[in-house]
């Protein structure tokens, strides 16, 4: 059935009716029936409706010390709301310049969050959106909101400028879905251009059905393409884009993946889930592309996004890349290098105490420059907070990371962003070193193999007192390496860490 419409320079209003007749009389006398009765006008739909939500909620704002390198201040949430709204966190991103931030919920919702740049001491709450499925994501782009659900990328359209949501745009809906519980849809990012990045996770311990399973997609800025950038991937909680073009992405334990993993993703590139969507038949290890490092579960339990650092705030650690805990609430500094073109590194903990949440993502300020995290935990986390939002302010103080990682023949280099203690560094009785090796296969998980400890013959600094060169003559490749440090900063400062890692080759 087709129904034509002639050109015309008057706009039309008319109504259409499909019924199932059985014969012309019946047609005729449906016509008759229907007559030329009123024709309900839809132009009332574009104009927005009544407030829902009018309700402006309050949450204070809790200063944390700044007696460390970092201080953490919470923001409180509005738990105890008219609507019993869950305050799940899972995504969020700034608008008027960093005055207002909206964040989404795991259960839905989004709001809009005022009084970042005031001195009163709390924040303003506002929900402006719900009934959306499972949002994991949401990103501000030429000032509007876009969320990343389940089942699409919408942007929030108020019509009549109440602030409240009245027409949820479909952006792109290409990924599908199935009834598997696990198969979420993480973050959501965007490109110079404009162009979207969210991952797709896979069906748990289940065969893919949709070519979306355990997949990095994009999405064109107009919204009318998705392209598939790499697969193999389980539960990829988050993305991370880097100026060339690749990308970082956490993945999770389980089936074919024996720990968790940091991933350097390259176009193309499969990262190991034989059970996602891909055409790759070879299950062996060297048909994927290796992760930047494998972190062992009781280091963090649950990666989530990853964080360039671009800050002027954070001083020493500009440039370095972060990753933010689901599992543990903890934030970690991620030393990296390349070493005959493949990425390999380590993780070590920022010394604040662990959020009360699991932490899903994190965004640098326009105009502070400090790192806002927002989490909330589900299952398989070892925090108690239903959600939260924060902000890891960086105080100036001596921060005493590592900044960077070398594994040579015989030494790993660590380079701190402040300058230590030479005669505590140079105790060899400070470090204690070990290695482990896992197994992928189909089972959930691996546990640790030839594990065994590796002894530190000596210890230098370099002149400035930033490079530590330890001397391990038994290092080589390991899927999994922990340096465990107990120093002074040159002021005396006390300094431990732990760093955990993995070697794929070492440099000449």
């Amino acid at each position: 059935m087709r129904l034509a419409i002639p050109a015309g320079a008057e706009p039309l209003r008319f109504a259409v009716k499909v019924v199932r007749v059985s014969g012309a009389e019946e047609t005729k006398a449906l016509a008759a029936s229907i007559g030329s009765g009123p024709v309900l006008n839809l132009a009332e739909l574009t104009r927005g409706g009544p407030s829902r939500w009018p309700e402006v909620l309050k949450g204070a704002i809790e200063i944390g010390p700044d007696d460390g390198p970092f201080a953490v201040d919470t923001f409180r949430l509005p738990a105890n709301n008219p609507w019993l709204c869950q305050l799940r966190l899972t995504g969020f991103d700034f608008l008027d310049g960093g005055r207002k931030v909206a964040v989404c919920t795991w259960d839905g919702d989004v709001w809009l969050v005022s009084g970042l740049d005031g001195h009163s001491g709390e924040l303003s709450w506002k929900r402006i959106a719900s009934g959306l499925f499972q949002p994991l994501g949401l990103k501000v782009r030429d000032g509007a909101i876009f969320v990343g659900c389940r089942d699409q990328i919408a942007i929030l359209r108020d019509l009549n400028g109440d602030g409240e949501t009245d027409f949820y745009e479909n952006f792109n809906s290409d990924h599908q879905v199935t009834e598997h519980f696990h198969e979420f849809a993480m973050d959501l990012q965007t490109d110079p251009a404009g162009n979207f990045y969210y991952a797709k996770a896979a069906r748990h311990g289940k065969p893919a059905l949709v070519p979306q399973h355990g997949t990095l997609l994009r999405v064109s800025r107009d919204g009318l393409r998705t392209d598939i950038l790499a697969a193999g991937f389980r539960a990829p909680n988050g993305v991370c884009l880097n100026d060339d073009g690749t990308f970082f992405l956490t993945d999770q334990e389980g089936h074919w993946h024996p720990k968790n993993r940091i991933n350097h993703v390259k176009l193309g590139g499969f990262y190991g889930n034989m059970w996602g969507f891909h055409d790759v038949t070879d299950p062996s290890d060297s048909a994927m592309e290796p992760p930047v490092c494998w972190i062992t579960n009781d280091f963090d339990r649950s990666p989530a996004e990853m964080v360039w650092v671009r800050s002027q705030a954070w001083g020493p650690l500009r440039g370095s890349l972060l990753n933010l805990s689901y599992g543990n609430g903890k934030i970690f500094v991620v030393p990296h290098e390349s070493v005959d073109g493949v990425m390999q590194g380590g993780m070590c903990a920022l010394p604040i105490p662990p959020l009360p949440t699991g932490v899903m993502r994190g965004r640098f300020h326009p105009e502070d420059g400090q790192l806002y995290v927002c989490g909330m935990v589900a299952w398989a986390s070892d925090r108690g907070a239903p959600g939260g939002l924060y902000r890891i302010r960086a105080t100036g103080k001596p921060m005493f990371l590592p900044k960077a990682l070398h594994a040579t023949r015989g030494a790993m280099e660590i380079t701190f962003t402040d300058p230590l203690n030479r005669s505590a560094a140079s105790d060899v009785s400070h470090y204690s070193v070990k290695s482990w090796t896992i197994k992928r296969s189909e089972k959930y998980g691996s546990k640790h193999y030839d594990e065994k400890s590796l002894r530190v013959g000596s210890a230098a600094l370099s002149e400035s007192g930033r490079t530590l060169s330890l001397t391990i003559p038994e290092i080589g490749p390991t899927r999994g390496l922990e340096i465990k440090y107990r120093l002074n900063g040159a002021r005396g400062q006390i300094v431990d860490g732990t760093i955990h890692g993995t070697i794929h080759h070492l440099a000449d």
